[in-house]
């Protein structure tokens, strides 16, 4: 799973989205560029609600990664 905060997104709103993925047994790897964070959600990620994630404050978008096969 993807999440692509939104530019205007503060570090207070990054932590709390990967507190709560962190709490939940989840690795991440967030990717710093010069307009966008992206935070890689690491492990089975199919009992996350993409519905939940994208409502916290600062996400502009969840992506799903498909399983192979």
């Amino acid at each position: 799973m993807l999440i692509v905060m939104r530019k205007e997104a503060d570090a207070g709103a990054q932590d709390q989205i990967k507190a709560y993925l962190i709490e939940r047994g989840y690795d991440i790897h967030q990717s710093t560029g010069a307009n966008r964070v992206i935070i890689g959600v690491i492990g089975d990620t199919e009992s996350i609600p993409q519905e939940e994630i994208a409502a916290f404050p600062g996400v502009l978008q969840v992506v799903r990664i498909e399983k192979e096969g």
